[in-house]
């Protein structure tokens, strides 16, 4: 097996190929290639060759991606190493969670407890404070769904009573209206967005005040 790779290794670089596009084609160790091909003597044009292949556009392309493989490879080792660090989340940090997250995406101008997001996490995390933390009962809980009327809006209004828990029944007429603006953008929602609503305007209250309750205590001033 040995002879043989190293006859067709000096075959492939008596035509001018390099020692790692041997090593390659016949899976086998540079260095062996090197000592097989070592008396092999190139062309001028043969060298030119070789000189300019770690400039070509397939090399350049090959290292690119290589970095890139190596750099996400790195980035997902550091994300999977925080996961770890995270244990049960607790109904305190959960109310932390929901205060914050409500904050940050809710409805703060029209009295009403209003959460929206195209996020299915973001959607079940809130679902869990209001429920756990806020105990709203079951048939205070609305849904609504905004959508390009392009897409389907039946599977969406499926797809989002199953990550909230909310029954289709309880769900608004689901919003439909034709945006110019994103036409020729891809579809990055395709079950759109949902708006969660409670019917219960003391709550909405409720969560301001926790809300500016954690501010005051971090001495935030408005």
């Amino acid at each position: 097996m040995k002879l043989t790779q190293k006859v067709k290794a000096r075959e492939l670089r008596d035509q001018g190929y390099s020692i790692s596009e041997i090593a390659q084609s016949l899976a086998v160790a540079k260095s062996s290639v090197s000592v097989w091909v070592r008396d092999v003597v190139l062309s001028e044009a043969q060298l030119r060759r070789l000189a300019r292949e770690p400039f070509t556009r397939l090399a350049v392309e090959k290292r690119r991606t290589s970095r890139l493989n190596n750099e996400a490879a790195k980035r997902d080792l550091v994300v999977q190493n925080a996961r770890t660090q995270i244990n049960e989340v607790t109904k305190r940090e959960l109310w932390l969670m929901g205060v914050m997250l409500y904050w940050a995406e809710g409805g703060k101008t029209q009295r009403m407890v209003r959460f929206s997001n195209g996020d299915p996490r973001m959607i079940a995390t809130i679902m869990q404070f209001f429920r756990i933390v806020c105990e709203v009962p079951e048939y205070k809980f609305r849904g609504y769904i905004h959508i390009h009327p392009h897409l389907d809006h039946l599977a969406a209004e499926q797809y989002w009573s199953d990550v909230c828990g909310i029954p289709r029944d309880q769900f608004f007429k689901t919003y439909r209206k034709p945006n110019k603006s994103s036409q020729s953008k891809r579809d990055t929602l395709p079950n759109g967005v949902l708006d969660v609503y409670v019917l219960d305007t003391k709550l909405f209250f409720i969560i301001t005040g926790w809300a500016q309750g954690i501010f005051d205590s971090m001495n935030f001033k408005s």
